[in-house]
């Protein structure tokens, strides 16, 4: 631009002093070289192939717009917070995550609030949009709506109307010398007995420590009600308290006919049941002379755009990408997983699919996993013990208590 200008000004001089200086030479415009923007994409491993078409088609689509230089690293996205919050200027610039690691996100300033929040809003199933959101504010883009889990079960073995209460699950698997498995050595299942009684568990205001009524010794249902549930359940030749990869294996190998985990075994359990395969919202359990459904923590995966990117605008546009109702489409024809783009949960295709079907279904019953740490341990050590019979013989209500009293810790 100061060339053309120096120059125009030289020509006008010439004009102005001598009658035979001829017209400047007009100036060739200067070309523009696209913007650099280098971006790091942080998913799971087994989203390799999918993240990379989408990745590529995003390079495609605003060619010519900058100079991309995208790459994408294999990052779990359970542990996604920590190693982000090991040195924000560090991490990603996009990066998929569970919902339940938003806020510590947010607090810690790894998030900015979304510019477009009520577009991003109107696409997206009002839970995922929740999800995402801390005090009124949204911090992620909703990805999918499968964060949870329900019930697979063999028809061959059991009927759809059995499969309605666990008594009837237990009873046709044990007639069978089959079993139904359930892990009780994850707080995050064990859930399911307490979650839908009128005990409570969550988080306190300060976002860190919990709050538990599970040894409540009132109430229609109280804490010694469920243990004593859970225990009648552990003595049935039926029950096995088992991973969700020993749930895997043993439906491979024919052993267990029922059992609860997500839609991420959906391909697995299809292709060793094939048209016998089962899937529905979880059954009802027997509790204290009354049917009470069992709840489930739900949750979604989102995707943040680091508050450190060196590149906010295009960190921004591709985490929207990633997210939109195309990919998303994409993201459930290639892997499975259910959207939170309500245009692709309406469609036929997601419809016709029974474990996103059974997860919707749940869905009913179902509470976001919003628990502090400390949740975990003390909830595993006391499901363990009533999935072993209690053979150590202490009471229920001084395990309850102690389990309450651990939960809830500072």
């Amino acid at each position: 631009m100061k060339k053309r200008v120096c120059r125009l000004l030289l020509g006008l001089l010439c004009a102005a002093a001598f009658t035979g200086c001829g017209q400047a030479e007009e100036a060739e415009p200067e070309s523009i070289e696209p913007q650099r923007v280098e971006l790091v994409v942080w998913g799971a491993e087994e989203d390799a192939e999918l993240m990379g078409r989408v990745i590529q088609n995003f390079q495609e689509h605003y060619q010519g717009q900058a100079d991309f230089k995208i790459a994408f690293e294999v990052q779990g996205e359970s542990q996604c917070k920590d190693v982000l919050l090991g040195g924000l200027e560090d991490g990603a610039d996009v990066f998929t995550f569970a919902d339940d690691q938003l806020n510590a996100l947010a607090a810690a300033g790894a998030l900015d609030p979304i510019e477009n929040a009520d577009e991003i809003r109107s696409r997206n199933l009002s839970s995922t949009v929740e999800a995402a959101t801390v005090n009124g504010v949204l911090y992620a883009y909703p990805l999918t709506a499968d964060n949870g889990y329900f019930l697979y079960y063999n028809k061959r073995y059991i009927t759809d109307e059995q499969a309605r209460t666990l008594d009837g699950i237990l009873e046709a698997a044990a007639a069978k010398g089959k079993l139904f498995a359930m892990d009780w050595s994850s707080a995050w299942y064990v859930y399911s007995f307490f979650g839908n009684t009128g005990l409570q568990v969550g988080l306190n205001d300060d976002g860190i420590t919990n709050y538990c009524t599970w040894n409540q010794t009132e109430g229609s249902i109280r804490g010694v009600d469920v243990a004593q549930a859970m225990l009648r359940i552990a003595e049935s030749p039926g029950f096995a308290s088992r991973t969700d990869e020993e749930f895997l294996q043993g439906v491979k190998d024919g052993s267990v006919v029922a059992g609860v985990s997500g839609v991420w075994n959906a391909v697995a359990v299809n292709e060793a049941w094939g048209e016998d395969t089962g899937a529905a919202k979880l059954p009802t359990y027997s509790c204290n002379g009354s049917q009470v459904q069992m709840a489930s923590f739900s949750g979604c995966k989102l995707i943040g755009v680091n508050a450190y990117s060196e590149y906010p605008e295009w960190a921004a546009r591709l985490a929207e990408w990633i997210t939109d109702e195309e990919n998303q489409r994409l993201r459930f024809e290639m892997r499975g997983q259910g959207p939170s783009n309500m245009a692709v949960a309406d469609s036929p295709a997601i419809m016709e699919s029974p474990a996103i079907a059974a997860l919707l279904e749940q869905s009913e019953y179902s509470q976001l996993q919003r628990v502090g740490g400390k949740f975990w341990d003390p909830v595993t050590e006391f499901a363990e013990n009533m999935a072993a019979g209690n053979p150590s013989g202490q009471s229920l209500q001084e395990q309850l208590d102690e389990m309450a009293e651990a939960v809830c810790a500072r």
